[in-house]
This record gives structure tokens, C-alpha cells and sequence, in this order.
């Protein structure tokens, strides 16, 4: 499939993005996030350098990343427990 040419703004910044079509809206939705926690960590600290404020987002990004995959590991083995549960009531 072919890709569609955007730009998108990060902390003043353009960036120029070649994208698939349907990943446009989730990439405009990921800089809108970062946007956000960009100006929230302005308002909340006396920080002014923006790669430390985006340095500080992408921590805490990939925090929330590694802490949703391993809810999703433990999801996994709460779906085996049943599975073996099911099949264990089947053979009553």
C-alpha cells in the first residue's frame, strides 16, 4: 500500500512523516498525547529545556507501555487458567 506524505509538530518542531493512510489518525493522535503531557509538565515544573520535558514523556511513556504488556502477559494466563478450568469441567 501506498504512503501519504504528513508533517506533524513536536515541541515547536516539524517533522516530516511518510505514513500509511490509516495510520495517519494514530500518529496525530500520538502527538496530540505527547502535546499534552509536554504542557502539563511545563505548568508542573520550573523545567524549561524541551528534550528534558520530552526526554521526562518518553519515560514515562515507555513506562506505561511495559506496565500495560505485562497486564496483557497476566491476561494471557488468566485466559489458560480458564481454558484448564473449562476443559476440567467438560469431562464431569
Amino acid at each position: 500500500m501506498s504512503e501519504i506524505s504528513i508533517k506533524v509538530t513536536i515541541a515547536n518542531r516539524s517533522y516530516p512523516l511518510s505514513v500509511k493512510p490509516e495510520e495517519e489518525i494514530e500518529i496525530k493522535k500520538a502527538v496530540e498525547l505527547i502535546d499534552t503531557h509536554l504542557k502539563d509538565l511545563e505548568k508542573s515544573y520550573a523545567v524549561r529545556d524541551k528534550q528534558d520535558l520530552l526526554a521526562m514523556i518518553a519515560l514515562q511513556l515507555a513506562s506505561k507501555l511495559i506496565d500495560s504488556s505485562s497486564k496483557e502477559f497476566n491476561t494471557d494466563e488468566v485466559m489458560r487458567a480458564l481454558s484448564l478450568v473449562e476443559e476440567k469441567l467438560n469431562t464431569i
